[in-house]
């Protein structure tokens, strides 16, 4: 996808101050689709995660985040982290580019697999690595995320149903040693991801956010 990410609440909306959470909100009003996040079952912590634009500055993407926002900080362990973040990417399909020189791809599931694979890396440290090594570390398992996120008929997935708006839709999941990652459709024109770590995928519901601005915190 060619869309360049505008951060809104990190490292979370309560370290803005409000004049930080009123822009973070902002970002997320611009879209012309409905955000999904986690449905009434869950109650949670709720955060508002980055905003993603094309170069005509249209909204494409964007994550809410709920339970504890993940740290990369040394003290903090990776393994009592709990959270599960929500990324809904607006159905488009292809396009002229805003300077009409070229066509945009259309976004698909494989849109949503890719940005939850990649949003759940971002969070990710392997305990034994050196931190001068972690971007190599971060290349690599970015060209695995992208490759996984282009075959979801892969031995890579499995199939898991969970609820949309009420309606039980299948999901294509997977996980690794970091967490878990999936991606299907909602019924709206827009393709859903997610990802989390230490809460389990399997219960999980979701469901248009009725007002983005409960999720300032």
């Amino acid at each position: 996808m060619e869309t360049t990410s505008r951060v809104a609440g990190q490292p979370g909306p309560g370290a803005q101050g409000d004049t930080g959470a009123r822009r973070a909100v902002d970002e997320f009003l611009l879209a012309a689709f409905p955000w999904y996040g986690l449905d009434e079952a869950f109650t949670g912590p709720r955060w508002l995660m980055r905003v993603g634009a094309g170069a005509d500055g249209t909204v494409e993407h964007g994550s809410t985040g709920h339970g504890e926002e993940p740290s990369l900080r040394a003290e903090t362990s990776q393994e009592g982290q709990r959270f599960a973040v929500v990324v809904t990417v607006a159905s488009r399909p292809v396009r002229r580019s805003a300077d009409g020189t070229g066509v945009l791809e259309a976004t698909s599931v494989s849109t949503a697999a890719w940005l939850a694979g990649s949003g759940l890396l971002s969070c990710s440290w392997p305990l034994e690595m050196e931190r001068a090594l972690r971007q190599d570390w971060l290349d690599q398992q970015t060209v695995v995320a992208w490759e996984l996120a282009d075959d979801l008929g892969g031995a890579g997935w499995s199939t898991l149903s969970l609820p949309v708006d009420g309606v039980p839709r299948d999901f294509h999941y997977r996980e690794s040693a970091y967490g878990w990652v999936l991606a299907g459709s909602a019924r709206d024109g827009v393709h859903l991801g997610a990802y989390g770590r230490g809460m389990s995928a399997y219960g999980l519901g979701f469901s248009v956010v009725k007002d983005i601005a409960s999720y300032e915190g």
